[in-house]
């Protein structure tokens, strides 16, 4: 070994820790659903997101619960009818054996609402995008286009 060869300090290179596949899925739903950090389609892309992990994690009313605060109203038009695909199926896993309707005023705007011993009135289960809370009742009369929730497509 010479003089000048000694000198050279020693080093290695070592590789970043690698992202979980979870945090790039993240962070490819974030890129194709919004284009601006902390628009209101960035926050409804990671609502969806995290009320899907809920989903599968079994926990649905903590799923539905997380949909029913989401700035749906607004949101582009895609994002709101995905939000409203997973708050479907989510709502309908968790009453399927319940008798209850959807009512659908609009895109990214529904409610899973159940009849009430009095035919007249329906009690709201589930909300997405409205300001309707659980709990709610309203009547029945007031309401176009309910349809069953076990029914095929939504």
């Amino acid at each position: 070994m010479t003089t000048a060869t000694s000198s050279i300090p020693f080093t290695t290179t070592t590789t970043p820790p690698r992202p979980t596949l979870e945090a790039l899925v993240e962070r490819l739903i974030d890129s194709v659903f919004s284009s601006a950090p902390e628009s209101p389609g960035q926050s409804l892309t990671r609502t969806v997101h995290d009320a899907r992990r809920l989903r599968q994690a079994g926990d649905l009313d903590g799923a539905l619960a997380l949909l029913a605060g989401a700035e749906v109203p607004a949101a582009e038009a895609h994002q709101a009818r995905w939000a409203y695909a997973e708050w479907i199926a989510i709502a309908r896993r968790r009453f399927r054996d319940s008798g209850a309707l959807v009512y659908s005023p609009d895109t990214g705007r529904a409610a899973v609402l159940a009849p009430r011993g009095d035919g007249g009135t329906l009690e709201v289960l589930a909300v997405l995008g409205m300001r309707w809370r659980p709990g709610k009742v309203v009547s029945r009369r007031s309401l176009r286009g309910l349809r069953p929730l076990a029914g095929g497509a939504s």
